[in-house]
């Protein structure tokens, strides 16, 4: 077993690849089963073309989503979690789920601190 608080570990690369903004949301999303790319886009709004196309990438590579190409014209992709995905967005549910439930408070503690601070 790696030990993920040494720098040479896998896991950090692992983890820095699932722990981002994009990706969770891109990950979470899926958990709801297949997206097209443009799908995808509408419903993780703020992300670019760019940047979607960047955090799918490095999710397929991992193994955590599948893109499939259904051969028409033009070509249909679609992009949709693998096992290894179902299992890493199970865990990262609840976390999205307690940030989501919790954005107030946290704001409210930001501008508690601000506040202080400025004083």
């Amino acid at each position: 077993m790696s030990d993920a608080f040494h720098q040479d570990c896998p896991a950090r690369m692992v983890l820095d690849h699932v722990s981002g903004r994009w990706a969770v949301l891109v990950l979470t999303a899926l958990g709801d089963g297949p997206h097209r790319f443009h799908e995808l886009r509408a419903r993780v709004e703020g992300v670019s073309e760019k940047m979607l196309s960047q955090t799918l990438r490095t999710l397929v590579r991992d193994g955590f989503v599948r893109r499939t190409v259904k051969p028409s014209r033009p070509p249909q992709v679609s992009y949709a979690l693998t096992g290894l995905g179902e299992g890493v967005t199970r865990s990262l549910q609840p976390l999205f789920d307690w940030v989501r439930d919790h954005a107030g408070d946290i704001l409210a503690a930001q501008a508690a601190h601000d506040q202080a601070a400025a004083e």
